[in-house]
C-alpha cells in the first residue's frame, strides 16, 4: 500500500546508534513503526507474543525480537533489555461490551497491558536515557485518550489514564534529554480495528456493513479508517532532530473528531 502520510520518510542515518524498543510489534501500527524507525537508522527490538509475527518482521528487518505475554506486565522485570534510547509504546487489545456486562477480568486484562506494562517499560528504561541524556518515548494511545465511545469501558480508561502518564513523564524528564508524548489517532485500518466490527454492531444493533459509517466513523469529519503508515510517520518525527522541546504534547491525528 502507498504510504499515504503527510510527513516525508526520515533520512536513512536520523536514528543511527540509536535502540527502537517497539510494543505489539508484530502487526498494524506496531509493524509499520518498526518499519519507519528502521528506515531511519534504528536498531529495532520488536516485541509481541505472535512469535510467528516477531519472526517475520526480523526476516524483514533483521531486527531483534522479544516474545512477551504484557497480560502479565510482571514478565518485564525479566526481560533483558539493554540499553534503550526510543520506546514505542504500542502493544493493545480491546473489548466491546456495556458497562453492566463488561468482565472484570478483561478490564483489569485491558488495564494491565494498555497501561500498567507503559508504565513499567518507562520505569526500566528512563534510567539509561537519564545516564546516556537522551531518550525518547512515543505511547500510542487513541482519540479515546481525549474522548469517549460507549461500550468502551475497559480501553477508555485505560488511554485516558497513559495520556497521564506521558506527562506525569514529560514533566519529570524535563531538562534531562528526554521526551514524552503521545499519537493519539483515531480508527485505524488494523486487525484491532477490523476485529470489533462485530461486536460493534451486536451493541449498537445495526448490520456489520454498517458499522464503519455509522458508529466508527461517525464522529469524524474525514470519512476513512487512518493507516499505519501515517501514524508511524508521526512517531517517527517525534524521535527525529528538532524535537527537543516537544514532550507532553498528544499529537492527535482523529479526521477532525475533536474540532467537533
Amino acid at each position: 500500500m502507498p504510504d499515504s502520510s503527510p510527513l516525508p520518510a526520515p533520512t536513512p542515518d536520523a536514528l543511527t546508534g540509536r535502540t527502537a524498543l517497539v510494543t505489539g510489534a508484530a502487526s498494524g501500527i506496531g509493524r509499520a513503526v518498526a518499519h519507519r524507525l528502521s528506515a531511519a537508522g534504528a536498531h529495532v527490538v520488536a516485541l509481541d507474543r505472535d512469535e510467528a509475527g516477531v519472526k517475520a518482521l526480523a526476516a524483514d528487518l533483521g531486527c531483534d525480537t522479544l516474545v512477551a505475554d504484557l497480560a502479565d506486565p510482571a514478565v518485564i522485570d525479566d526481560l533483558s533489555l539493554g540499553e534503550v534510547d526510543i520506546l514505542v509504546n504500542n502493544a493493545g487489545l480491546q473489548h466491546v461490551a456495556a458497562v453492566e456486562d463488561f468482565d472484570p477480568d478483561r478490564f483489569r486484562l485491558i488495564q494491565a497491558v494498555l497501561l500498567e506494562a507503559p508504565f513499567r517499560f518507562a520505569r526500566a528504561v528512563l534510567p539509561g536515557m537519564y545516564d546516556r541524556g537522551w531518550g525518547r518515548l512515543v505511547h500510542v494511545t487513541s482519540v479515546h485518550g481525549h474522548r469517549a465511545s460507549a461500550y468502551k469501558a475497559g480501553y477508555v480508561s485505560a488511554k485516558h489514564g497513559l495520556e497521564g502518564l506521558s506527562k506525569v513523564i514529560a514533566l519529570e524528564a524535563a531538562g534531562r534529554g528526554v521526551t514524552s508524548n503521545t499519537v493519539a489517532p483515531g480508527y485505524v485500518r488494523t486487525p484491532l480495528v477490523e476485529g470489533q466490527i462485530a461486536d460493534q454492531a451486536r451493541s449498537h444493533g445495526l448490520p456489520e456493513e454498517d458499522v464503519l459509517d455509522q458508529v466508527l466513523l461517525a464522529r469524524t469529519p474525514v470519512k476513512r479508517l487512518v493507516e499505519p503508515d501515517e501514524v508511524a510517520a508521526v512517531v517517527a518525527f517525534l524521535c527525529g532532530p528538532g524535537t527537543d522541546s516537544i514532550t507532553g504534547t498528544s499529537q492527535l491525528m482523529d479526521g477532525g473528531w475533536t474540532a467537533a
